[in-house]
């Protein structure tokens, strides 16, 4: 079992899903630094694209994601209209430039949306971007929308992987956080997906839930081990009301503690260890067939906004209302609002409205704390080294999370649940969080 440090556990860093993080995205970095970061994407680049779908059928309580009701139809199509016009608009600026690689899709729920409409779009994201090669294609699925005929659409779409937001087993949590989903219903999706040939399916657990426990944390195991999806990620539930109204509904005087939180990390971490899953970074879990774990084996292991991934290209185009484009020297975020997100792209105007430029010390910094997150070590770059740095790293080894030979650190088994701490000594944002 890891210490409980608690001046670190209950310290706020950023999950640093990119670095500089969200928190150091700034106004005045947007569209037009969108168009001169497309525009020198250079010929043969691999891409990757993520489309962003902010709707679901229903709203969990907990939930943090960009999304809202799909509600009537006329609001789904309005929007795929307008994502038809960006990937227009963005495909103009590539002109054929550029070698896709991966698609992913996400939410909100992907199958918010109507399964024909979900084909073109591939297809569309297919034709334009592929160059007539067969990218990997990945969807987060909501399984309580889930149909026979979704299993058949995204075998047709050549559908690679499945994400499904698991987050409890407990009926009594499902409850607290607004969503039901019986385990019956996720053993059927599970088998109408294997049976149409996808077998690489992901799990969304949580802990930290209202009324959470280990025992039922681990009788939530218990059903993942037996249903043995590829991948599985181990969320904390961060409660936040103040940013997404929608989480009131949870009773605060059910959440757990701090030390509780830990030790049902710990506890998750250990068990599916133990079941022969490989841990990759703070949260992340694969088999070891699983191309995740064998990027781990080889160190290429790397982390975006979809979290840890073997996935090794440097540019990501994001599509949809709030989704972020990662370049080497640019981080962009589009609109978070659908209705302005809409008004934008149909004025051919790229929608992109706030980021942050990444210089040589950014992606200096940036590749430090990539390695520290993904191959919990790094080779220390003697430049960075200054007082405050020294002494913060010097304080964790005292701790015993993390060791010092020369110029490498490594992160230590023990201070596998204090990874972002550590990589957030070299944040020099930090200040701005």
């Amino acid at each position: 079992m890891w210490r409980y440090h608690s001046e670190l556990i209950e310290r706020p860093v950023p999950r640093y899903t990119s670095y500089p993080p969200a928190t150091a995205f700034r106004e005045d970095v947007g569209a037009d630094a969108q168009a001169q970061a497309l525009n020198a994407v250079g010929a043969g680049t691999p891409l990757s694209l993520y489309v962003h779908i902010p709707y679901c059928q229903q709203i969990c309580w907990y939930c943090g994601c960009n999304t809202g009701v799909a509600g009537k139809t006329h609001r789904l199509t309005a929007y795929l209209a307008a994502l038809e016009a960006e990937i227009s608009l963005v495909a103009k600026m590539l002109g054929g430039r550029g070698k896709l690689h991966r698609i992913a899709f996400g939410g909100g729920s992907p199958n918010a949306i109507d399964p024909i409409a979900f084909v073109r779009l591939v297809d569309r994201l297919v034709t334009i971007f592929g160059g007539g090669q067969a990218p990997d294609i990945s969807v987060e699925i909501d399984p309580r929308a889930f149909t026979p005929e979704w299993a058949m659409t995204l075998a047709i779409a050549q559908v690679s992987r499945v994400s499904f937001g698991v987050q409890s087993f407990d009926e009594h949590i499902q409850a607290a956080i607004g969503r039901i989903q019986p385990v019956s219903m996720i053993d059927t999706c599970i088998s109408a997906l294997r049976a149409r040939g996808i077998k690489a399916i992901n799990f969304d657990l949580m802990y930290g839930l209202p009324f959470q426990t280990i025992e039922k944390l681990d009788a939530t195991l218990d059903e993942v081990v037996r249903m043995r999806p590829s991948r599985v990620a181990l969320f904390g539930y961060a409660h936040v009301p103040q940013m997404f109204p929608r989480q009131r509904r949870i009773d605060v005087s059910a959440l757990p503690g701090h030390a509780e939180r830990f030790e049902q990390a710990a506890h998750g971490h250990d068990r599916l260890v133990r079941e022969g899953y490989v841990a990759i970074g703070f949260d992340h879990f694969a088999l070891p067939e699983d191309p995740l774990a064998v990027a781990a084996q080889k160190g290429q292991v790397r982390r975006n906004f979809q979290g840890f991934t073997e996935d090794q290209a440097e540019v990501l185009i994001g599509f949809g209302a709030s989704s972020i484009s990662l370049f080497p020297d640019l981080i962009v975020q589009n609109e978070k609002n659908p209705g302005a997100y809409r008004e934008l792209v149909g004025q051919s105007r790229l929608p992109g409205t706030r980021g942050v430029r990444r210089g040589d010390d950014d992606r200096a910094r940036g590749a430090q704390i990539e390695n520290l997150l993904c191959q919990l070590q790094t080779r220390l770059d003697p430049q960075m080294l200054d007082p405050q740095l020294d002494a913060m790293l010097s304080h964790f080894v005292s701790l015993g999370i993390l060791e010092r030979c020369g110029d490498t650190l490594k992160i230590t088994h023990e201070g596998r649940p204090y990874a972002r701490n550590i990589a957030a000594a070299f944040d020099r944002h930090a200040a701005a969080h």
